[in-house]
């Protein structure tokens, strides 16, 4: 039986990480429940996090003295550990930094049991480090951690002959039984690039429909006077323009133009086809769910710094039209448009709306929950973001909310994703965002 020691911040991403280590031993050093309660008053979602762990935490204790420990549904066991505090932390730590306390507690139980194995499980790149410098085994927290071959591209590349080409122009449709050489297994709403492997240049681009692979519905599409400067720009209006497609995720490094395809898609779902009521852009104000403070100025003026993306995005499209009675203020005086920061959405149900969620690789798992749940009738969800820039210290880009939630979503006809992977913005931003 192994004994694994838990961090603060693995309660807060998973309040039911106590659940996840089968038949073995789960500890909580003191000082964590210390932290809990210094986070429960937050309205945020690890304020959330925070009040769910002391709920679930207060109902094993019916069981028992929690200090003694409690049985777990799993099978395994739990318990408060009260006797570490005092146990000095290695020469060069402070003790008083609840980090080191943590860490004290989990020296102190590898001390205590030293026939067993002794893991701590923290989120923390460098409670890690200084764990494994001193000796002791740390992991980082597994439950929502996805592999590099399980983070979803969205496309497909399939080598055929050129005759199953013509055949797909011909009939504008294939089987996948037509197909001898696919070596993994393609979603619904995946799309598809064939290229002919007997005849050079001869290429198809196309998508499954969860039945058979189909062209495109839009292919010439240019919403609001963008267009697709690459395939998977081509992709991703395949995914924003189809509304039967409630929900698109669209990964990529800065200059790919996820955020500018999807404020294309919807200014013109809105104005254009009045498809949708409003469109609605947030971004979180990092981390998601704290104040954005008590600045001078209107909510507008405070969050100008934080939306100017969107702006700069929004200023291009509209010079791009050919519509010039249309401009940001028009759209806002009609209520065509609505900027928000990710906190005002919490709690809302949001009905007939086109929503783009900017900057989402920072959210995690629960914070993306609590954005889809807030879908009404009649809406459609665009998450955009950069895995490989992530400011929650938290997160990673096999662990972010973004990410998970196109894994989470791959197999559901009503959902689609596509990884952009070309920088379009200009030559020295591709450039720079490959180099540095």
């Amino acid at each position: 039986m192994k004994i694994y020691v838990l961090d603060t911040n693995v309660l807060l991403d998973d309040p039911r990480a106590i659940f996840a280590f089968e038949e073995n031993q789960v500890i909580l050093p003191l000082a964590v429940l210390e932290e809990i309660d210094d986070q429960k008053t937050k309205t945020s979602s690890i304020g959330h996090n925070a009040r769910e762990t002391s709920r679930i935490l207060d109902n094993l204790r019916e069981q028992g003295r929690l200090d003694c420990g409690v049985k777990l549904e799993n099978g395994g066991n739990l318990r408060i550990e009260i006797n570490g505090k005092d146990f000095d932390p290695p020469e060069g730590l402070n003790a008083a930094k609840k980090d080191n306390r943590i860490l004290s507690t989990a020296f102190y139980i590898q001390k205590e049991n030293p026939d067993q194995k002794v893991i701590l499980v923290t989120n923390d790149i460098n409670l890690r480090l200084i764990a494994d410098a001193f000796g002791l085994k740390a992991e980082q927290y597994r439950s929502n951690r996805l592999n590099d071959d399980e983070i979803y591209t969205g496309s497909h590349e399939i080598k055929v002959p050129a005759e199953l080409i013509d055949r797909f122009y011909q009939n504008n449709a294939l089987e996948l039984k037509e197909f001898k050489n696919i070596d993994k297994k393609i979603y619904p709403q995946e799309m598809v690039h064939l290229i002919a492997v007997d005849q050079k240049g001869k290429s198809a681009l196309a998508r499954f429909n969860g039945e058979q692979i189909v062209p495109f519905l839009f292919s010439k599409a240019s919403p609001w006077g963008i267009k697709p400067r690459n395939k998977e720009q081509r992709f991703a209006l395949e995914l924003l323009l189809n509304e039967d497609i409630k929900l698109v995720t669209l990964l990529g490094k800065a200059g790919t133009g996820k955020t500018l395809l999807a404020l294309a898609v919807g200014l013109s779902k809105v104005t254009d086809e009045e498809a949708y009521k409003r469109l609605l852009v947030a971004r979180p104000v990092i981390p998601m769910g704290n104040d954005i403070g008590f600045l001078p100025g209107t909510k507008e003026e405070k969050l100008q710094p934080w939306m100017q993306p969107i702006f700069d995005n929004l200023d291009f499209i509209l010079n791009q039209s050919n519509d010039s009675s249309f401009s940001f203020d028009y759209l806002v005086e009609k209520n065509l448009i609505q900027i928000e920061a990710l906190t005002y959405i919490r709690g809302r149900s949001v009905p007939n709306q086109f929503i783009i969620i900017d900057e989402a690789q920072n959210l995690t798992a629960h914070e993306v929950k609590t954005i889809i749940t807030r879908a009404g009738k009649n809406t459609k969800i665009v998450l955009t973001g950069d895995p490989y820039q992530i400011d929650n210290p938290y997160l990673d880009k096999h662990t972010n909310g973004l990410t998970l939630l196109a894994h989470k979503f791959h197999n559901e006809s009503i959902a689609g994703h596509i990884t952009l992977v070309k920088g379009e913005r200009s030559e020295l931003a591709r450039i720079a965002s490959e180099l540095l």
